[in-house]
């Protein structure tokens, strides 16, 4: 593990490193090609320095750091838009918000005042919950595959809010900036819509909205009309989603793609986009769907598509087994240098 702790930071060095030039010498290149220009090797190096890395855990959170967010709102950079172009300048403030899941809240002048804030009680039992989960591993042989797809489900959900809410309060701590929300209770759903759009890891949500999707309904609307452009962008939303799903699973197991993982998301984004006609049909007839009818139906249809196409790739390289032995590994290791 050491070697590995070692191989970690030496990958966040270079990545730092890289940003340093973003900040002090691509932005101070006019924006558009020529500044996108200037940042493609950087581009490059965020996309390849994840397979420096041979833990799970550690290769996971900074493909999903680097090659994804990181890379995303440097595009956006270049062109003066998103996160970075609005960041302080203050090169600190830079590295932080261009490498971690992590967008400066930005206060309406209406409505600075009516900041809403989630009860930090709701953080302790989630806490437990995944201590909990990750002592049920241990029998998991014995337990019903359908429980299991439900462990499953609350790991993934789980393991990545509770990093984000780390990162969030420390940088939040450090630096005294709001940032945005990151999960807003995706168990609450109501519809694919508001689990994609409003719940569900809104980091991504925020940067593939500005990178993707507003750009291809700009474009589509010259030729389909706005109702066909906004399903275009849609599914144009959700396959790159998917992609970029695929290669964080390919720095995970190192195996060539079988697809699987893009399938979810496109079949979640034509069920998004069906779903979405149909509920401006049943509003103009006066017709919904009670909560509680409605927000079983979402996660059940989560959690089976999650079983069919999601975790099936990394499973079968028994990558929930691995994970387990890594934070057990990490817990001595930061034991070992407590006691020291």
């Amino acid at each position: 593990m050491e070697g590995e702790i070692e191989k970690f930071i030496k990958v966040w060095i270079s990545a730092i490193i890289c940003l340093c030039y973003c900040y002090y010498i691509a932005a101070k290149i006019p924006k558009g090609l020529l500044r996108l220009v200037s940042l493609l090797p950087i581009l490059y190096l965020f996309i390849t320095l994840p397979f420096n890395l041979s833990s799970p855990t550690l290769c996971g959170y900074t493909s999903f750091f680097l090659v994804w967010l990181g890379t995303f709102k440097l595009l956006l950079f270049s062109f003066n838009q998103g996160p970075l172009a609005l960041s302080p300048p203050n090169i600190v403030h830079f590295i932080s918000i261009a490498s971690l899941p992590i967008i400066p809240k930005q206060h309406p002048p209406s409505n600075k005042n009516h900041t809403t804030h989630k009860p930090k009680w709701l953080l302790f039992p989630k806490v437990l919950i995944f201590a909990m989960i990750l002592c049920v591993y241990s029998y998991k042989e014995n337990l019903h595959p359908n429980f299991m797809l439900v462990i499953y489900c609350c790991h993934v959900y789980l393991a990545i809010e509770l990093a984000l809410v780390l990162i969030g309060a420390t940088i939040q701590k450090l630096f005294g900036f709001e940032i945005e929300s990151q999960f807003n209770e995706p168990y609450l759903s109501t519809s694919l819509q508001d689990f994609w759009g409003h719940r569900w890891n809104l980091m991504v949500s925020h940067i593939l909205r500005p990178t993707v999707y507003d750009p291809i309904r700009r474009m589509s609307t010259c030729f389909m009309g706005p109702t066909y452009a906004t399903s275009a962008a849609m599914l144009a939303t959700f396959l790159v989603s998917g992609l970029m799903h695929e290669f964080i699973y390919y720095n995970l197991i190192r195996v060539p793609p079988t697809w699987e993982v893009t399938c979810f998301f496109v079949l979640h984004g034509v069920c998004t986009m069906v779903e979405v006609v149909v509920k401006k049909v049943a509003l103009r007839r006066r017709w919904r769907l009670h909560r509680a009818v409605s927000g079983p139906l979402v996660v059940a249809f989560l959690a089976v598509t999650a079983k069919w196409l999601f975790f099936p790739q990394l499973l079968r390289h028994g990558m929930d087994t691995k994970s387990i032995e890594e934070y057990a590994i990490l817990i001595e290791f930061v034991k070992s240098k407590l006691s020291l």
